[in-house]
């Protein structure tokens, strides 16, 4: 899997909603494609291993067949990188392709945490702070202040 940059974006708990039907769209597509990406891998890596076993329902595959399957493969593999890239473009880091766990930069209470969320969930009701992961959420209702610190209101004139 291609390794991005973090997003630098930080999220109000409203703006990384309203995001939330584009990115529930783009991780579905990675979570289906990823699975199977994952399955024709391992299938074809079992061929390559193994002459013996060169042959799919009965029918032995050729040469041209493997290279086939080979650039098909390679083809779902550029899929998801375009996929991987437009979440990051949004701002969110993609952090589990098979359960399509994500996350959203954020500030809550004046620490750096990021939203949490998790494909078939409805809308983001979680954070965690940066050092704690998935297993660190808590709920956005438990927070004080989700979202940057305008500095600019600290300003006085």
């Amino acid at each position: 899997m291609t390794t991005l940059p973090p997003a630098t974006r930080q999220f109000t708990l409203d703006e990384a909603n309203r995001t939330l039907p584009l990115v529930r769209r783009i991780v579905r597509d990675i979570v289906e494609l990823f699975a199977d990406v994952q399955q024709r891998f391992e299938r074809l890596s079992d061929i390559e291993g193994d002459p013996d076993s060169i042959s799919i329902g009965g029918n032995s595959l050729s040469g041209d067949e493997l290279r086939e399957m080979q650039a098909d493969l390679d083809a779902d593999q550029d899929r998801l990188r375009d996929f991987f890239h437009e979440l990051a473009e949004i701002g969110a880091e993609l952090k589990d392709p098979i359960t399509g766990l994500v996350d959203f930069p954020t500030v809550v209470d004046g620490v750096d945490a990021y939203l949490c969320w998790k494909l078939g969930e409805d809308e983001i009701g979680f954070w965690h702070r940066q050092d704690t992961g998935f297993a660190g959420r808590h709920s956005v209702h438990d927070a004080t202040q989700i979202g940057p610190h305008d500095d600019s209101a600290d300003l006085i004139i």
